[in-house]
């Protein structure tokens, strides 16, 4: 009997694709939120199992110290920490289905549309490399992002940063409940206005006599 390794191959990819699919559906379908975001970690873990079965190691290890190691243990604390009010987001949960499917199935559309430009019809890679740089697929990686792709990979980082700002405004609201700092009145400020100087007289003259007065 002759061991075939793509046999085990696909035993391991479809273990973590359906083990990945199980685990995004709990991720939306979880009524506790902590729960859904162990799930996510789950959904992390198999997808860098599918990433290392593909050969890509570095996208495997980046998706579980960026993601699994950092971003999630942040949801993790934050989820945690917070007192979520799970009756008033369930609350008012149906009325917003039909924008949820509607965005849901655009960002189907576009999937579709990508995966489909991308796979069917072609049987070998868009834009082949030299052999060098295919037996490491960090370099590949690299050359693609910060060489043929460059300005589309700095497109990107602009719109994440701006969305970063837009995030921090956000918090920034002028709200009775919200503890923030005035730099500028804190830096002009005046001595008058946070103290005042009193005088008055001592009493220890006042203390004498009513201790005269009792004896």
């Amino acid at each position: 009997m002759t061991f075939d390794p793509s046999t085990l191959f696909a035993v391991f990819f479809y273990a973590f694709a359906g083990l990945l699919v199980f685990s995004a559906l709990r991720v939306v379908t979880a009524r506790n939120p902590v729960h859904a975001a162990l799930f996510l970690i789950l959904a992390f873990f198999c997808a860098s199992g599918l990433w290392i079965l593909l050969k890509a190691e570095f996208l495997s290890l980046a998706l579980i110290l960026v993601y699994v190691g950092a971003v999630m243990v942040l949801f993790l604390f934050v989820v945690m920490m917070l007192d979520l009010d799970l009756e008033h987001l369930r609350r008012d949960f149906k009325k917003y289905l039909p924008v949820a499917f509607l965005m849901g199935a655009v960002i189907v559309l576009e999937l579709s549309i990508v995966l489909i430009r991308s796979f069917v019809g072609t049987n070998a890679p868009v834009q082949q490399m030299p052999e060098d740089i295919m037996a490491n697929n960090t370099l590949a990686l690299g050359m693609l992002i910060f060489v043929d792709y460059v300005y589309a990979f700095e497109v990107a980082g602009v719109i994440l940063f701006v969305a970063i700002i837009a995030a921090v405004a956000l918090t920034l609201r002028n709200r009775k409940d919200s503890k923030s700092q005035n730099i500028h009145e804190q830096v002009n400020v005046n001595a008058a206005d946070r103290m005042r100087i009193v005088k008055m007289d001592s009493d220890m003259g006042a203390k004498q006599d009513s201790r005269g007065e009792k004896q």
